[in-house]
């Protein structure tokens, strides 16, 4: 079992920065889950639908949603286990539940909720005006 814990959601005035951090734990066989799993952010607000944010592979390649590029970044250290997501000038439109979730390796960059197998709780971002 794969498990996902996230944590650094807080509340933020507009152009503030949080740092997400999401701790994995878990193999699958005998293949360790950050060596061979593609990791990556989504978050949800209030009566929208779960949509990315951005997602990093075991090789550190990344992607992100357009209105995040500039402001987001993605990284991964596998001898933490640990994968970040450093958010600056956070605008209010960025207030959301933010979840870690992760899927067997692959060699496109997933981006679809359905693409993954294996979700955290959600951190709260809240940022105001």
């Amino acid at each position: 079992q794969v498990q996902l814990a996230e944590s650094g959601g807080g509340l933020v005035q507009a152009g503030g920065s949080l740092r997400l951090s999401c701790a994995a734990s878990g193999r699958t066989g005998s293949t360790d889950v950050m060596n061979n799993y593609v990791m990556a952010w989504f978050r949800q607000a209030p009566g929208k639908e779960r949509e990315f944010v951005s997602v990093i592979n075991w090789r550190g390649t990344t992607a992100m949603r357009d209105s995040v590029k500039g402001r987001f970044t993605i990284s991964r250290d596998n001898a933490k286990n640990t994968v970040y997501l450093q958010m600056n000038n956070l605008k209010p439109e960025d207030t959301a539940v933010y979840y870690c979730a992760s899927r067997q390796g692959t060699s496109t960059m997933p981006y679809r909720v359905g693409d993954y197998d294996y979700w955290g709780q959600g951190t709260q971002v809240t940022v105001s005006s």
